[in-house]
């Protein structure tokens, strides 16, 4: 700053030497004038068209080199990448169905439908059964709904759920999440590979068992789980690390196994509606019996006498009850579904029977004989947390983003309708089992009471063999799936580098496998694999996606809450009270579930958080937790001074520049008005006025314009602060205001300054004071914004309609696109569509530069027509010459005039109009003061000339006398220069730019309700010519607007199109 204000010193001394000598000199030398005619002959090759945006082209791309490269436009934490790996072959573009869908239908339906849903309908009852599975299939709608308003807030990158909790609440939820969500998926495959060693072993072929005649020792069972789930996880991670590929193909045979066999069953339903003779179970009383014969279910045959009797000696419930042979599938037809309403819940060691009458439960003797009995505890409760499993998958659709031609509509539809689809044919079967199988036979986990056999399997048509084969097969695929996605989660989240113990599983193999971490994962899903019992991993598994979900609905929650200016999710059935009922779903169902599990996995959430927290790598993801911060205290202070906001918090902390008139009042009261129209992006305002003078002698003044300026922003419903500050020089005030107001993260970062209307009469101090601050808010890397014609602005308790414009020209971090739809937020502007346009040039194509825009705006998540406007690079006309000839006329004439202060501004008024008689528009909005009534238009013509210009200064009414003189001598110094000053080529071009521009902007925008349009960058030089010729291009520009916005961005991104 001092040496632009040397460099003014000099430019002043400059013009009052020559002054005096009646003639205008350049005391500049000839090197410094090459330099300037050098850069001016670069300049040259820009388009005319643009030639006002000069110096800002050669930092900020026009908008048609911005959009060509808008399919690599990001703001986003880059992915971290592996020399070792290879480049990613490109990705099939896939739709709806075949990425999301079907995937999501795969990974739901899972073992859990095909070995234990016939036993929980069976223990639980149709009714208790029926809000078992609805409330799973709840939890996970609700984290849908959540997850598709996250998935669809921008581009998701391949990640899952880690991703968008770790985006959405930053890296310490984030890596705790993670790694939950990859020890449920290591876990899974664990529950599948025990679940299809179970298939195999207990219903294909019991005859392989290694440790004797399980069903008479579940211990032995458990055991042969065991020693095959290990054989079956070391032959599934050969596949894994070797052929990948295999992998891949074989999801589709798992998928085509799984619809196949659900469909096979509700056919056999249908089919057996008055039940079948092929299963038949011995019941001895009301007690369920196995390995019993059926040819030798009677009480007179050897064979039961054997059993019952030994050493002659009978059991006493043997002696005093019949044995029956009782129908096991009945049929839709029966009745069957009245005697499996009700619940029939067991403890470990009671028998199953008809009722709940003791005498039938309770085994009283020490032999059990060959009567089944629960081999665990039942409850309500524990049954959630058995089938949960079988909802989970939901995140299939997301993990595949990157693979979708349009993610943000594929994976709310698809996913949603993946789980309506699952959901049904959950709800359904439990309803259709309870009214087609007998009760005894429905809570036979293991189907021992018919041989050892599979009970959907014999419902199913044509036969069993079709579910056996499909459920075997599906299982194993869904298992191969968790062993593929499982090491690639991990290593995810070890190159984020977040988690400082899980750098080496960010290796990847010379084929770009990650073998640390399929080794990794081999390891903790065989320690899941030594439980040996599906019934014990499906609810600690449940623990650590019910976690996950959670904190979905978390992350969804905080952001609706918070109100973010980047969270525009493109899914709008979405609600922060959806999102918290989801939570609080997730946390209930784990604690009913089992208290200890979910304390084991809380432990594990909040090491893994405290470790990052305190040993991880620092991460700036925009998330939701850093974003409260700005609401909060000293804590929250101290970690927003870290550094600036991440692109997705970024909101306009708003610094207000009101300036004051003599009775201490804000001149431009709607100017508080805009401010709060523009919170609803939730950030900061901070109102500041200058008073010029020395502080301790107006010490009270300054007290006493506080308090109007505080009272101003109370009645506009301004949140945040005021203050004064005191100054020997107003622009030296605003300066030291715009580097020093703020607190730490606190800082404001967008500037609100009003239009200098007075700039013509008040002369070089007025605009000057303008075009410094526009410097020293470029200089401080803040966002500028100017409103023009500010009393026309509405009230914030109106409400509009109408077209708020935006005219794109350069593209400086997106700021255009986000004041629109922040000021949409509140009431006033919410009914007002927007409208984009954009320049094309000579060479683009506007058809593909339309096409792209609107592809950006998609991604944006805002909704705007879109028009570009070609300009075609025509001819400078006469009126542009005239234009530019009458600015630099009157700024030479000012100069030769040698006026002082007080008779410049008598005088400017009078070249003005001379001037501008002949160029007057009939728009009442040109060169508009909005502090002038609309009545004095009926004043005298001279009065009105004079207020179309400017009418901020006093009004002075001076002698005819005066006037007459005061005419005479600029029309001498008009004769003078007429004939002889020969307009400035680069003026004429940034002339010619501002009044094209102005044409179709008002042809396009003039019904508009707000006109908002970049600002175009201030001249470097530090002349008064050139900043008085800057002031009459923005006139120029604007010219016939009644409302205009003018903004320059900070030079950062505000908007991104990521989530």
């Amino acid at each position: 700053m001092q040496s632009n204000s040397a460099k003014d010193d000099s430019d002043e001394m400059e013009i009052i030497s020559s002054e005096h000598n009646g003639t205008v000199h350049d005391t500049k030398n000839e090197d410094s004038g090459d330099i300037h005619r050098a850069e001016e002959n670069q300049k040259s090759n820009i388009d005319p068209n643009l030639y006002l945006y000069d110096d800002d082209l050669a930092t900020r791309p026009h908008i048609s080199t911005f959009i060509s490269s808008i399919a690599n436009y990001e703001n986003t934490i880059p992915a971290a990448t592996d020399p070792d790996a290879k480049p990613p072959a490109p990705s099939a573009r896939m739709g709806t169905l075949i990425g999301v869908f079907l995937p999501c239908i795969q990974n739901i339906f899972g073992v859990i439908l095909f070995i234990r849903l016939t036993w929980v309908v069976g223990t639980a009852g149709a009714i208790c059964g029926f809000l078992i599975v609805l409330t799973c299939c709840c939890v996970t709608m609700l984290t849908a709904i959540s997850m598709s308003a996250i998935a669809t807030n921008g581009v998701v990158p391949a990640g899952g759920s880690y991703f968008m909790i770790s985006r959405s609440l930053g890296p310490e939820f984030g890596g705790a999440v993670g790694m939950l969500f990859y020890t449920g998926t290591t876990l899974a495959a664990a529950m599948y590979i025990v679940g299809a060693v179970e298939i195999v072993l207990t219903y294909m072929a019991p005859w392989a068992s290694i440790f004797g005649d399980f069903t008479k020792d579940a211990d032995a069972m458990y055991n042969n789980f065991r020693v095959y789930g290990t054989v079956l996880l070391i032959f599934m991670g050969l596949i894994v690390f070797v052929g990948v590929k295999f992998v891949n193909k074989f999801a589709t045979v798992a998928l085509a196994c799984v619809i196949l066999s659900i469909i096979a069953v509700y056919v056999g339903i249908f089919d057996n509606i008055h039940g079948n003779e092929k299963l038949y179970m011995c019941v001895l009383g009301k007690r369920l019996l196995k390995d019993i014969p059926i040819d030798n279910c009677t009480k007179d045959d050897s064979f039961m006498r054997d059993i019952y009797c030994p050493n002659n000696r009978c059991d006493d419930y043997y002696l005093n009850n019949n044995v029956s042979k009782v129908k096991g599938i009945k049929g839709l037809a029966s009745g069957v579904f009245y005697d499996n309403i009700f619940p029939s819940f067991l403890e470990k060691g009671q028998l199953i029977s008809y009722g709940h009458r003791s005498i039938d439960i309770e085994n009283i003797g020490n032999e059990s004989y060959n009567q089944i009995m629960a081999d665990i505890t039942t409850t309500f409760t524990l049954l959630i947390g058995i089938f949960f499993p079988s909802v989970t998958g939901i995140m299939a659709g997301s993990n595949r983003s990157g693979d979708l031609a349009d993610a943000q509509k594929s994976i709310p539809i698809g996913t949603i309708c993946a789980i309506l689809t699952t959901s049904t044919v959950y709800l359904s079967s439990v309803l259709f089992f309870a009214g087609t199988v007998d009760n005894l036979l429905l809570r036979d986990k293991f189907g021992q009471s018919i041989g050892g056999k599979l009970v959907v399997a014999n419902i199913a048509w044509p036969n069993q063999w079709v579910i056996l084969i499909g459920s075997f097969l599906s299982t194993l695929g869904a298992g191969l799936q968790s062993l593929t996605g499982a090491p690639r989660l991990l290593q995810a989240i070890a190159r984020d580098e977040i988690i400082p113990f899980l750098a080496p599983f960010a290796k990847s193999s010379k084929r770009g496998e990650p073998t640390r971490a399929l080794l990794l994962t081999i390891v903790i899903c065989h320690c899941g694999i030594l439980l040996g019992n599906v019934d014990l991993l499906a609810p600690l598994l449940s623990m650590f996606f019910l976690m996950c979900y959670g904190f979905v609905n978390l992350a969804c929650a905080v952001q609706t809450l918070l109100r973010t200016p980047n969270w525009r999710p493109r899914f709008k059935f979405y609600h922060w009270s959806l999102s918290l009922i989801g939570l609080t779903l997730c946390i209930s169902v784990m604690i009913m579930t089992s208290w200890y599990f979910a304390l084991l996995a809380m432990g594990m959430a909040v090491v893994i958080y405290k470790y990052i927290e305190y040993h991880g790598a620092e991460k700036e993801w925009g998330d939701g937790i850093r974003g409260m911060a700005l609401t909060a205290a000293r804590f929250s202070l101290l970690r927003l001074e870290e550094g600036p906001p991440h692109t997705k918090n970024w909101r306009p902390q708003i610094l207000v520049l009101s300036k004051l008139n003599d009775n201490l009042l804000p001149k431009y009261r709607k100017i508080f008005s805009f401010a709060t129209q523009l919170k609803a992006g939730k950030g900061l305002t901070i109102c500041v006025s200058v008073l010029k003078g020395d502080h301790t002698k107006i010490a009270n003044k300054a007290v006493d314009a506080k308090s109007t300026l505080r009272k101003y922003m109370t009645d506009e419903k301004v949140k945040g602060f005021c203050d004064i500050l005191v100054a020997q020089q107003i622009g030296e005030g605003l300066s030291s205001v715009i580097q020093t107001i703020g607190l730490g993260g606190m800082k404001p970062n967008t500037v609100i300054i009003g239009w200098p209307y007075s700039w013509r009469q008040e002369g070089r101090n007025s605009w000057r004071t303008f075009i410094q601050t526009v410097r020293t808010v470029a200089a401080c890397h803040m966002a500028l914004m100017v409103p023009k014609g500010i009393n026309f602005y509405p009230e914030s308790n109106h409400k509009i309609g109408g077209n708020i414009d935006i005219w794109w020209i350069v593209h400086d971090g997106g700021l255009l696109m986000l004041l629109p739809f922040l000021l949409k937020q509140h009431r006033t502007w919410r009914n007002c569509k927007l409208r984009i346009f954009t320049v094309a040039q000579i060479e683009d194509n506007s058809i593909q530069m339309k096409k792209d825009l609107k592809t950006f705006l998609y991604h944006l998540r805002i909704e705007a027509d879109v028009e570009v406007v070609e300009m075609n690079n025509s001819d400078i006309s006469a009126y542009t010459y005239e234009r530019t000839l009458m600015m630099e006329q009157r700024n030479q004439m000012l100069r030769a005039l040698g006026l002082n202060k007080k008779e410049n501004s008598k005088v400017v008024q009078t070249i003005v109009d001379h001037h501008y008689d002949a160029t007057r528009t009939a728009s009442k909005v040109r060169f508009a003061d909005p502090t002038i009534e609309e009545t004095q238009n009926h004043e005298s013509h001279n009065d009105e000339k004079r207020n179309s210009i400017d009418s901020d200064g006093p009004e002075e009414t001076d002698a005819p006398e005066a006037t007459s003189k005061k005419d005479e001598s600029a029309e001498k110094a008009d004769s003078k220069f007429k004939s002889n000053v020969k307009p400035d080529e680069f003026n004429v071009r940034r002339m010619h730019t501002a009044i094209k521009l102005n044409e179709v902007i008002v042809e396009k925008s003039q019904d508009a309700q707000l006109v908002i349009m970049n600002l175009p960058g201030p001249p470097r030089e530090v002349k008064a010519e050139r900043e008085s010729n800057y002031m009459e291009f923005l006139e120029v520009l604007t010219e016939g607007l009644e409302k205009v916005l003018m903004v320059r961005g900070g030079g950062r991104e505000v908007i991104t199109i990521y989530s």
